[in-house]
C-alpha cells in the first residue's frame, strides 16, 4: 500500500524541520562522497582526515588528537591502533607520555590525503557553489561547536 503524496509531503515537511534528521541525512550523502575520494587512497575519510591531523602535529598525544577530532580518547585509541597496524604511524614513549607519530609511509599519503580532500570539496562546490559550500561548511561547524560548548 503506497502512502498517499499528501502524506508524503506532511512527512517530508517535518522531517525537513527537524536539525537531527537533516544533520544524518546531510552526513550520510557527504559520507558516501568522501568514501569515494578517499577510497581511491586506500582510506576510509575519518582515517584520512586523523593521518592530517597527525602530519600537522607531529607529537600530539591520544588526548589531543580526540580533542582536534572531536572524538571520544577510546575512539581514538582504536583509530591510532589500525594505522599503527598498517605501519602509517608509530607511538613514541617519552617519560610517561605517549607521542604519535607519522611513518614515512604516512609521510607518503600526504599528497594523495590532499588530493582526497580537494576532490571532495571541488564535489560538493560543484552542486552548491563554492563559496556557498564554503559558508554553509563554516555554519554547521559553528553551531556543532556552540550546541558543544553548552555541554552537548
Amino acid at each position: 500500500m503506497r502512502v498517499s503524496v499528501v502524506a508524503d509531503k506532511q512527512t517530508e515537511k517535518l522531517l525537513s524541520s527537524c536539525l537531527y534528521f537533516t544533520a544524518h541525512h546531510l552526513a550520510r550523502v557527504i559520507n558516501r562522497m568522501a568514501e569515494e575520494e578517499f577510497g581511491r587512497v586506500g582510506l576510509s575519510p575519518t582515517y584520512g582526515f586523523l593521518m592530517v591531523a597527525i602530519l600537522e602535529n607531529e607529537g600530539a598525544t591520544h588526548n589531543e588528537l580526540s580533542r582536534i577530532m572531536h572524538l571520544m580518547p577510546s575512539t581514538m585509541t582504536r583509530l591510532i591502533d589500525k594505522l599503527v597496524y598498517k605501519q602509517l604511524v608509530m607511538r613514541k614513549q617519552e617519560g610517561r607520555t605517549v607521542r604519535i607519530y607519522a611513518t614515512e609511509a604516512g609521510r607518503k599519503l600526504r599528497g594523495e590525503i590532499d588530493g582526497a580532500w580537494t576532490r571532495l570539496h571541488d564535489r560538493y562546490a560543484k552542486v552548491l557553489g563554492r563559496e556557498e559550500g564554503d559558508r554553509f561548511t563554516k555554519e554547521v561547524y559553528d553551531a556543532a561547536r556552540l550546541l558543544e560548548s553548552e555541554g552537548f
